[in-house]
């Protein structure tokens, strides 16, 4: 299947490059897209996508003076399969330096990776006369090393548990594409549906809604 990187770029505004080359990194965000219309080969499919992010805790940056400093972070976007083929099975198999069973990959909770260090390659292309920073690789973090603490919160966003004050703190772009798929849809028109159906309590008031080896150092 498909893998379909995203650029860390945003806004009209020029963002700084993240350095290429290999970066110590982890795992704070695992954002649910939903089922994304692609065409790929020439041919039109539907695929489930998941964005995961990664901060830099060695790349720090002061974007807002009120904050100091603060990690760079990077995303990478995969179609939500654990296919033995399938690109995001490929990233989590070298990021944890261990193939997966046939048992484990039946139903991987990627929300497991969140909190998870890796090292990753950052690698730049350019598309439409811009630069772009992208991850091209992940392996597990190198023996003698070690990952400072995690710096941002974690965040999941899922449609099993849909939290939109997190969903209004993405991205516009990212925004836009969830509002498209059928799964946002769906909460939506259940939203309008619950609406619909409560009533207010006065005529005068507003309604209101009612195996035997030791794997423990696997980083996941």
């Amino acid at each position: 299947m498909a893998i379909l990187a995203e650029n860390n770029g945003g806004g009209n505004f020029e963002r700084e490059l993240i350095p290429a080359g290999l970066q110590v990194a982890r795992c704070y965000s695992m954002i649910e897209i939903g089922s994304v219309a692609e065409t790929w080969e020439g041919q039109s499919k539907v695929s489930k996508k998941v964005r995961l992010s990664f901060e830099l805790p060695n790349e720090l940056r002061t974007f807002k003076p009120e904050n100091g400093e603060q990690p760079m972070s990077i995303s990478k976007t995969f179609t939500l399969s654990m296919h033995e083929k399938a690109g995001l099975r490929k990233f989590l198999e070298n990021w944890r330096g261990k193939t997966f069973t046939e048992d484990e990959a039946k139903r991987f909770d990627v929300s497991n990776l969140l909190g998870a260090a890796g090292m990753i390659t950052v690698t730049h292309t350019e598309k439409e006369g811009k630069t772009y920073s992208n991850i091209a690789a992940i392996a597990p973090v190198m023996k003698g090393m070690t990952c400072p603490d995690q710096f941002n919160s974690s965040k999941i966003l899922s449609y099993d548990n849909f939290n939109f004050e997190l969903f209004n703190e993405l991205p516009k772009f990212l925004q836009d594409q969830m509002a498209a798929t059928p799964e946002y849809g769906k909460i939506q028109a259940e939203l309008a549906a619950k609406s619909r159906t409560v009533q207010p309590i006065k005529p005068q008031e507003d309604p209101r809604p009612n195996d035997t080896e030791d794997y423990s150092d696997l980083p996941f």
